[in-house]
């Protein structure tokens, strides 16, 4: 694209003028677009400007939308330790910072500028802008002395020239010294000189002789104005005195002296050797060098013997401040004359200065899915050498992704070259290399630590397919069972996991009533207690899902078992215990030995070895006569039964499960030895009575209790007795028929874990006439049983009829569990 030239025909000095004239109550700048190439744009604006005055606006010459230097992110990147200049980025204009001093920030060069770069990101675009300052008179010509001695011979022939001290003007141009003026005198005319530079200096020149008899001194005054408007002026006074007789100025062999010195060359090297001669004699003829007045720091850079005339270095030489220095060289004989030439001084470049890198934007951290050409930095590398010491080139390592791409002058961009991946490299540390083109040649070198941002590329991982986890029944609500674990090779939110149950049925149920999770950390805990009994086994889902837009999951099966407790004692099925009514087995006396009396029967309902019964003999009538099978509960005959043997027997068998810690039953089996049922009856109708005796003994010491008590207290007694009588009746009610025990037929043999092996079933009916007793045996061994209730007295019609109800698949009386 061509450039495009934009021309304001506007008087910049009038304008100035005008500004000044009206005491600077008006702030005065004007833009002047130069050139607008490629990005670049030229303002000019008046030094000294308030902070907050505009310069132009920058959005509309370059082009851009207010959003897009909002949305870029727009900033101002210098150089300079002082920012000068301020982006309003919400009206797109540029401001100025800070005070702007033309003479501080270019000193006497002309014209006076800076620039600096405006970078907008997303995507990145850079944008140089140069600010002219444009000088205001703000500066009087000055003179370093405030007074100026002078000798001068009354021999001191006309024309003779005497060389002023120079005001000094930061200003520049037209604001700078213009003009001096010597106060008027008879004596002395002023000669006004220009230096290469442009700088002005004047002479004194001696017009009239002088006659110290009739005038032996003067005072005069030199005055150094500028052109500015205002106008500035700076004085300093002349103080002459007349000597004698010394008619001859010192004079140089040249009027210029060349002389080259190396940078950084250290104190006392040799420069060169002025040398000046007088045609008088004596003290007239001896001669003196030094300096003329000197700019800055000049004075301290150089030194000059004043009898040899020798130059040489005292200071630091630094090429990137001066590459030139002009000094002028006095040569003064003791009768105050002196003549005056010029040293020309050139310093040479040497390489001491490394290239100076600075990061102008870095974009970290980048997503891993950024594309290979992405832009990470923009780069300014600056060199303050001169030709090959300042020729830049500049590297990064070539075993890593990127490279570096030239973009405008003295700027780099570093690009990617390869796709990210995270997972593999979490982040990279660049090291970038500038080096320049001296002998030797000079390098530097910056890191940047390029962090990459995680892209949710990766679904959460469980070590295993499948867990299993084990708890033990009867367990407290909220006890914790299992953690599953999974990883997440991302990171940060999208590494970060939450773990749920899958919303599932168990048994009719939500499986959020048997257990929960921790979503944080995976921790399964049980929301009830379990038991063994009714569930085995528990079969749930865990999904694990990242925090990442949009989420990966992944999923596992826990299978919770449920390991078996001994919560439960054995249940003694057969012989069946009734408290009003007496069941007892008959062992005739012909019995021999080994005689199968009864089996007890009991189950225990838990599992594994806590199911495992055995039956020990506890206590009995007597011990020698029977004994207990261990493992199946049967009550045997251990000898031959005699008619010694007392009629009614007693036994006591506990019943234990092989738990840890072990729960037990006992059952008491009553055993009547005996050949005939009469014989049976009169001993067990003592017993019942004797029992009954002893219950309504107990019944009425309790109705005595109840009398002497307070109301409430019989209130109470007679709910008690309310409740006992409904007890009683129920107990009658049955005891009045035969017992029938019945064993459903899911508890069978399982692994002889103490189970029924087979089902027994036993019928006695009898009457009080022993001879028309009727005893049915069931299968799986003939034994007798006999209810003894000394309450009956019905005859066997009687006993049959219940018998044939109880025969009867409804009959109420049928026992089943």
């Amino acid at each position: 694209m061509a450039p495009r030239r934009f021309i304001l025909p506007i008087n910049v000095r009038g304008l100035l003028r005008f500004g000044l004239q009206r005491k600077f109550g008006l702030c005065i700048f004007f833009l002047c677009l130069l050139n607008l190439v490629g990005g670049q744009i030229r303002y000019s604006i008046p030094e000294e400007m308030k902070k907050g005055s505009l310069i132009g606006n920058v959005a509309q010459d370059l082009g851009l939308d207010l959003k897009r230097l909002r949305s870029g992110r727009a900033r101002i990147v210098t150089g300079e330790s002082v920012q000068y200049i301020e982006l309003k980025t919400d009206k797109g204009i540029l401001v100025v910072n800070e005070r702007i001093d033309r003479e501080q920030l270019c000193g006497d060069v002309t014209p006076c500028s800076f620039s600096f770069e405006i970078i907008l990101e997303n995507p990145m675009e850079l944008h140089r802008v140069t600010v002219e300052i444009l000088d205001i008179n703000d500066n009087a010509p000055e003179f370093s002395n405030k007074d100026v001695r002078f000798e001068i011979s009354e021999s001191a022939t006309v024309g003779v020239q005497f060389p002023l001290e120079s005001a000094e003007d930061l200003d520049v141009g037209q604001n700078t010294l213009q003009n001096y003026v010597l106060t008027p005198n008879d004596n002395f005319i002023l000669k006004q000189h220009a230096n290469p530079d442009g700088s002005k200096y004047a002479e004194m020149i001696l017009q009239k002789s002088l006659d110290r008899e009739e005038q032996s001194s003067l005072f005069l005054k030199l005055i150094a104005v500028d052109g500015g408007t205002p106008q500035r002026s700076g004085t300093v006074n002349i103080d002459i005195t007349v000597l004698d007789a010394n008619d001859n100025a010192p004079v140089f062999n040249q009027s210029v002296y060349r002389a080259f010195v190396r940078e950084n060359s250290p104190k006392g090297t040799y420069i060169t050797t002025v040398n000046a001669t007088d045609a008088d004699s004596g003290s007239y003829g001896q001669i003196t060098f030094s300096f003329s007045k000197m700019k800055g720091s000049i004075a301290d850079i150089f030194e000059i013997d004043d009898i040899s005339g020798k130059i040489s270095v005292s200071g630091q030489i630094d090429y990137e401040k001066d590459k030139k220095y002009e000094v002028r060289v006095e040569a003064k004989d003791r009768g105050g004359l002196t003549g005056t030439s010029k040293v020309i001084i050139e310093v040479s470049d040497v390489n001491d200065n490394a290239p100076f890198i600075n990061i102008m934007s870095f974009s970290s951290p980048i997503s891993e899915d950024s594309p290979p050409g992405t832009t990470i930095a923009i780069i300014n590398v600056k060199d303050a050498d001169s030709e090959n010491n300042g020729k830049i080139v500049c590297s990064v390592d070539a075993k890593l992704p990127f490279r570096i791409q030239s973009s405008l002058t003295s700027y780099y961009n570093l690009i990617s070259d390869q796709p990210f991946d995270r997972e593999m490299t979490a982040e990279y540390n660049i090291t970038i290399k500038a080096s320049d083109s001296g002998s030797p040649p000079l390098s530097s070198t910056t890191t940047l630590n390029l962090k990459i941002s995680d892209v949710n590329d990766n679904a959460p991982l469980f070590e295993k397919a499948t867990y299993s986890a084990y708890i033990i029944e009867n367990n407290s609500p909220g006890m914790s069972v299992f953690t599953v674990s999974a990883l997440d090779t991302d990171w940060n939110q999208n590494a970060k996991i939450s773990y749920m149950v899958e919303d599932t049925q168990v048994s009719g149920n939500p499986v959020s009533s048997y257990v929960s999770i921790n979503s944080e950390t995976g921790v399964i805990h049980a929301v009830r207690s379990f038991d063994y009994e009714q569930m085995k086994s528990l079969n749930l889902v865990v999904k694990a899902q990242d925090g990442g837009s949009p989420p990966l999951s992944s999923n596992v099966t826990v299978k919770i078992l449920i390991q078996d407790q001994n919560d439960n004692a054995p249940q003694v099925l057969y012989p069946v215990q009734s408290g009003s009514s007496l069941v007892a087995e008959m062992v005739p006396r012909s019995a021999d030995v080994g005689y199968l009396v009864t089996k007890v029967v009991a189950v225990d309902v838990d599992s594994g070895q806590n199911a495992w019964l055995s039956y020990k003999l506890q206590k009995a009538t007597d011990r020698a006569l029977f004994e207990v099978g261990l493992q199946n509960g049967e009550i045997r005959t251990i000898r031959q039964v005699s008619d010694k043997d007392v009629v009614k027997q007693r036994l006591t068998v506990i019943v234990e499960d092989n738990g840890q810690p072990s729960r037990s039953a006992t059952v008491n089996v009553n055993v009547a030895v005996a050949d005939s049922f009469p014989e049976v009856l009169s001993e067990f109708t003592d017993f019942t009575h004797d029992k009954e005796y002893n219950d309504n003994l107990t019944f009425y010491l309790v109705l005595a209790l109840t009398v002497v008590s307070f109301l409430f207290i019989t209130c109470v007694v007679v709910i008690i007795s309310v409740k006992i009588y409904r007890w009683r009746q129920s107990r009658l009610y049955h005891s009045s028929l035969p017992v029938i025990p019945y064993y459903p037929p899911r508890y069978s043999d399982t692994l002889g874990t103490g189970t029924l092996p087979h089902v027994y079933n036993y019928e006695v009916c009898r009457t009080t006439d022993s001879r028309k007793s009727d005893c049915k045996f069931g299968r799986a061994g003939s034994q007798n049983i006999l209810i003894m209730d000394p309450s009956s007295t019905g005859t066997m019609q009687r006993i049959q009829s219940e018998k044939s109800i109880l025969d009867e698949p409804d009959s109420p009386l049928e026992v089943s569990s």
